[in-house]
Order: structure tokens, then C-alpha cells, then sequence
């Protein structure tokens, strides 16, 4: 069972036919929600260049180029094509394999702290996607936030997987009632 084409399949029957204007809270929504995506991005460029743990490293890469620029992408086209301006953004940082120099520990976030960041914003994602979906009227953009949603928990499952080989999970104290 292939996920995005359950939700596909599931808002086509109301896809078809013309389409009403954004009301506002779908396009705060997803105004925000690109906004918030490319802020985050440019912390995950930062955090790849620091990052010791080679796998954490690909992890990083994977949410950067396969989840954040392509609904970076598809949420900046959707926008323009609705006529609504884009959000101001900060310039890309480059993400450098071998770096000259090497960062002081004391200066850097942990790997541990890195992998708790990234999965708390992928938390704020699901949330947001989650908000987006239900808020929507116009059924591509409930869609739209439906595939987001899905590529977020898709994502968050390998990271808890990593999290937990590294014993790197934050865990509340277990209940003992």
C-alpha cells in the first residue's frame, strides 16, 4: 500500500470541477508553513556541516533534499500560480562535505542535540500539516497537506529509528502507578 496515493485517492473524486479563491486561513496556512520550512532548511544546512555521525549526516541530507525543498517547491509554485506573494526567505548556506575547519565542540550543538532538534521541527511539521488538512476547504489544498503530512511521519519513523540505535530519545520517567 503506497500512502500518497491513498490520500491521492482519496481527494480526487472532489478535485474535479472549479475551484474556489484560497479563503484566508488556507493561505496563512500554507504561507506559514513554506515560511517555516525554509527557515528550518537553513538550520539543517547549518547542522549538516557540523554533524559528526555519518548516518545522522545522510539523515539530514535525505530530509533536506527529499522532504523540505520539494515541498518547499511545490508550495512556492501552488502560491504563485494563486497569485499570493511568497514569504521573504534568507539566502541557502552551503552544505560543504569536508570543512576546512573544524567548529570547537563548545561552539556547536551534539549530534544527540542535532537529531532531538531535527525530530522536534519534524514534530511542529506533523502538527502543522495535520492543521492544514483539517482547515482546508479546496480539496488540493487538504491534499496537498496530506502528502506532506505523510512524507513528515514517513521520515519521523527512520529518525526514531536512528534516535533510538544511538540512545539518543529523550524519554519522560516511565510510569510506575
Amino acid at each position: 500500500m503506497n500512502i500518497f496515493e491513498v490520500v491521492k485517492d482519496a481527494f480526487a473524486p472532489f478535485m474535479d470541477g472549479e475551484k474556489k479563491p484560497l479563503h484566508t486561513g488556507e493561505v496563512m496556512n500554507l504561507w506559514a508553513y513554506l515560511a517555516s520550512a525554509e527557515q528550518v532548511v537553513r538550520i539543517e544546512q547549518i547542522a549538516y556541516n557540523t554533524v559528526q555521525d555519518q548516518d545522522l549526516k545522510e539523515k539530514l541530507r535525505d530530509l533536506i533534499e527529499n522532504v523540505h525543498k520539494p515541498v518547499i517547491q511545490e508550495i512556492q509554485e501552488f502560491l504563485r500560480n494563486e497569485r499570493v506573494p511568497l514569504p521573504p526567505v534568507t539566502p541557502e548556506k552551503p552544505i560543504v562535505e569536508n570543512m576546512q575547519f573544524q567548529v570547537p565542540e563548545w561552539a556547536r550543538m551534539t549530534d544527540e542535540e542535532i537529531a532531538n532538534f531535527i525530530a522536534y521541527k519534524v514534530v511542529l511539521g506533523i502538527t502543522n500539516a495535520a492543521r492544514g488538512l483539517s482547515e482546508a476547504v479546496r480539496s488540493d489544498v487538504g491534499a496537498m497537506f496530506g502528502k506532506f503530512l505523510m512524507l513528515k511521519v514517513t521520515y519521523a519513523l527512520t529518525l526514531k529509528q536512528l534516535m533510538q540505535e544511538r540512545d539518543w530519545i529523550r524519554v519522560p520517567p516511565y510510569y510506575q502507578g
